[in-house]
């Protein structure tokens, strides 16, 4: 396995020998440094034989803008690939509000093969930032995402278009919203949309690979890195179930 490299907005890691791409987005401010907050995950991924594509950004209010921004740079990736490699399927991995900015992508994910939301998040504002309700009217400021919830869903059922979605909910997660958005995707023509429910909570993709970073190795959690390394297997096992041909 190479080492972390970045290409614009993206980091990117290879593995020996490439059997399909992830394009990852995470979410919340650990999306700012997708190869340090989500590493153990994404690493445990390209073990597998997974190429990694994680974006970088800093969540703003426009999600629409950011989806677009991100499907963009993973577009570029695509078309600078070796022609044998861009053949490869390509799995749409989110986590968070990843989740929602995959879902939003402007090719309603037809440029993927499926997508796997983990802990999908697609609450209001001022729920996601408690002090908003009082402060915007003083700041003058948006106080809605764009699109907001309802219309999301409505986006969703309408624009998105790929029939393969693993929905992966942990057990102690207060901040998922799975159930809603699985309900819109099998409402559609031929979707084949499953949910998935595994230990841990909203941080599980991300805690560990963060935890060891900022405190080093003896402050990891072995029980911590076997639910990353079962998510990273999840994962794994049903992509490329997913996308061989029966």
């Amino acid at each position: 396995m190479s080492r972390w490299r970045q290409q614009g907005s993206l980091w990117c890691l290879e593995p020996p020998s490439s059997t399909g791409v992830i394009e990852f987005i995470g979410g919340s401010v650990l999306a700012a440094t997708p190869q340090i907050s989500y590493r153990r995950l994404l690493e445990a991924l390209c073990r597998r034989g997974l190429s990694l594509r994680a974006w970088s950004y800093v969540p703003g209010f426009d999600h629409q803008a950011q989806a677009t921004e991100a499907w963009r740079a993973f577009r570029t990736a695509r078309q600078d690939t070796v022609a044998g490699a861009s053949a490869q399927p390509v799995l749409r991995l989110g986590h968070s509000l990843g989740c929602k900015l995959h879902l939003l992508a402007p090719d309603g994910g037809r440029g993927s093969s499926a997508l796997v939301a983990m802990s999908f998040n697609n609450f209001s504002a001022d729920r996601s930032i408690p002090l908003l309700a009082d402060l915007a009217p003083r700041l003058g400021v948006r106080t809605e995402f764009s699109p907001s919830p309802q219309e999301t869903l409505r986006l969703v059922s309408q624009l998105y278009g790929v029939p393969r979605n693993l929905l992966i909910r942990f057990g102690s997660d207060a901040l998922d919203q799975s159930p809603p958005l699985l309900e819109v995707l099998q409402q559609r023509p031929g979707d084949s949309s499953s949910l998935l429910q595994l230990g841990g909570d909203h941080l599980t993709p991300a805690s560990a690979g963060l935890r060891q970073n900022l405190l080093g190795t003896w402050a990891d959690d072995p029980a911590r890195q076997r639910q990353i390394e079962r998510l990273a297997s999840s994962i794994d096992n049903w992509f490329h179930q997913a996308v061989t041909p029966v």
